[in-house]
């Protein structure tokens, strides 16, 4: 057996895979192997947006492997995604890791999963490896998904996660309420959507007690009281770029560095922000609304505008839009949101 090898998935968005990269970073920096396992269609476009500047660690080598979906499906349908995903990641996953072991001294040691894609924690039980769930997001969220249990039994919810009680909800006394029309099941897509996500999350509850570490994209600090209630998962972030005295890598899209230039010059506290991830879409009417919202502040704002925002992007904007907020208003296509 050669020195440590982690193979690293995340879930194939944006706001997954920047943090699992950036704990690969940090592992690869402590002299650990890692091989970063993305879907073949966001490889290429991280490939394409890497800088030169961005080059990653000799010690991570970036893989990929199918998603299920063929190129010109659309991977903005989070419902067909999570099922073609389901059913053939595992298997090419699978076949990954017996190749990369076939080397004697550079074999796997343990296996990071985003635990969205809790499939590939059976794998690494299947293969003798030790393996860990990484959760990228507020640990308040996990603790809300491995509560699921709990809720059908209080009768908040029933199996298809259908809110049957519309009641404030406190998974602990030192815990916030939230209203379960908030639940993240219950608020994302059409109906068929949400059963799909609700059963992955379920699932996933059941998978991830096959992990050796639960571990979290936040700190105590921020989030004492989920992990006093869930003492088993642990906090080892916040995973950002700038702790480790580099640049976050992972983006899907080249980002726009020159809007920082901007940010300097204007007065502290003064800019209003607006970002809608990697897989919103809104449609052309909501574009309009908005933008002549950010005109009618008068006030600073940057927007982050991807090209597949809405429809017709280029189209989509009011007339005069531009000419209106020259000087006040920065549109761009992707910016370096950490900085």
């Amino acid at each position: 057996m050669g020195s440590p090898h982690v193979i690293a998935i995340p879930y194939p968005a944006q706001g997954h895979v920047i943090p699992l990269m950036e704990l690969a970073l940090c592992l690869a920096n402590q002299g650990i192997r890692v091989t970063f396992v993305n879907t073949e269609f966001d490889h290429e476009r991280i490939i394409k947006s890497l800088s030169k500047e961005q080059n990653v660690s000799d010690m991570m080598q970036l893989v990929s492997i199918p998603d299920g979906s063929e190129t010109w499906n659309d991977r903005k349908d989070a419902g067909k995604l999570i099922l073609s995903i389901i059913q053939v990641m595992p298997g090419k996953m699978e076949s990954l890791i017996e190749k990369i072991n076939q080397s004697e001294n550079d074999q796997i040691t343990c296996l990071i999963a985003d635990e969205s894609m809790g499939w590939a924690l059976e794998i690494a039980k299947k293969m003798g490896i030790r393996a860990a769930a990484f959760w990228p997001v507020a640990a308040s969220v996990l603790a809300l998904k491995l509560s699921i249990p709990k809720l059908i039994d209080d009768g908040i919810i029933d199996t298809t996660g259908a809110v049957l009680k519309n009641q404030m909800v406190q998974l602990s006394p030192t815990m916030p309420a939230m209203k379960p029309e908030h639940f993240v099941w219950a608020c994302i897509g059409d109906l068929a959507l949400q059963r799909i996500v609700f059963d992955v999350m379920s699932g996933t509850n059941r998978i991830v007690k096959l992990a050796d570490w639960v571990i979290c994209n936040t700190s105590d600090e921020l989030e004492a009281a989920t992990f006093t209630l869930f003492p088993q998962m642990l906090p080892i972030g916040p995973l950002l770029a700038s702790n480790r005295l580099g640049k976050s890598v992972g983006s899907f899209w080249p980002e726009d560095s020159d809007c920082l230039a901007w940010l300097g010059k204007q007065p502290v506290q003064s800019v209003i922000y607006v970002a809608f991830g990697s897989f919103t879409i809104i449609d052309p009417t909501q574009f309009r609304e908005l933008a002549l919202g950010l005109e009618l502040t008068n006030m600073p704002f940057l927007w982050v505008v991807r090209q597949d925002l809405t429809a017709e992007t280029d189209n989509a904007y009011p007339k005069g839009f531009k000419d209106q907020i020259q000087g006040r208003g920065r549109v761009a296509n992707w910016v370096p949101q950490q900085q």
